[in-house]
């Protein structure tokens, strides 16, 4: 059986609510969860869920989501190897023309890639060498975010990204005998917010 990565989403949520407390959420409160106006567009959810044989449903009670125990599966979609990034001192970006494939659940929502990991700067973050961490594409980050950054328009390293004073950019790695990179903001540019970690054993 497959399901879409909303889907998966809102099956975690109900068995993590109902394992919480004891009783389904509302469909209000799953529309809230998510960030869903619209109360058909849950529905619409629920019923593929019931479809599919995951959960019932009582119509007559507002708590009368129920699940059903089975095996799910994910489909794997194939998504772009853009190549290696530092996890360490910045190396030069290099591309691919290679694929790898990654559970459907832990794509972005906008266009995706993966890069494999060279270096130890992320440790701290269970972030190893020969890892592969999926980015979603992004121009932009928030604070605290781990990102794909460009130095000088060629080199590219892993860094959490943090904004300082005076438009100053702090590249933080996550390994604490390693030192911060600071950057000018015209400098550095963002090309994609790691979203998960790939390992191979």
């Amino acid at each position: 059986m497959h399901l879409t990565r909303r889907q998966k989403e809102i099956l975690d949520y109900l068995g993590g609510y109902i394992g919480e407390h004891g009783y389904a959420p509302t469909i209000e409160e799953i529309g809230h969860h998510f960030g869903l106006s619209s109360l058909a567009t849950v529905h619409k959810h629920l019923t593929n869920l019931q479809e599919k044989g995951l959960v019932k449903r009582a119509w007559n009670r507002s708590r009368a989501l129920e699940l059903v125990p089975s095996e799910v599966t994910v489909r794997a979609v194939e998504v772009p190897l853009l190549g290696r990034v530092a996890a360490g001192t910045p190396i030069e970006a290099i591309e691919s023309t290679e694929t790898i494939f990654v559970p459907e659940d832990m794509l972005g929502r906008g266009k995706t890639y993966v890069l494999q990991v060279k270096g130890d700067s992320m440790i701290e973050e269970q972030i190893r060498d020969g890892d592969y961490v999926i980015v979603e594409d992004r121009q932009s980050a928030r604070d605290g975010e781990m990102v794909i950054a460009l130095l000088s328009g060629e080199n590219a390293t892993l860094k959490k990204f943090y904004r300082e004073s005076g438009g100053t950019i702090r590249l933080q790695p996550a390994n604490s005998t390693m030192k911060p990179i600071y950057v000018d903001e015209e400098d550095v540019r963002v090309r994609g917010v790691v979203i998960g970690v790939l390992r191979r054993y």
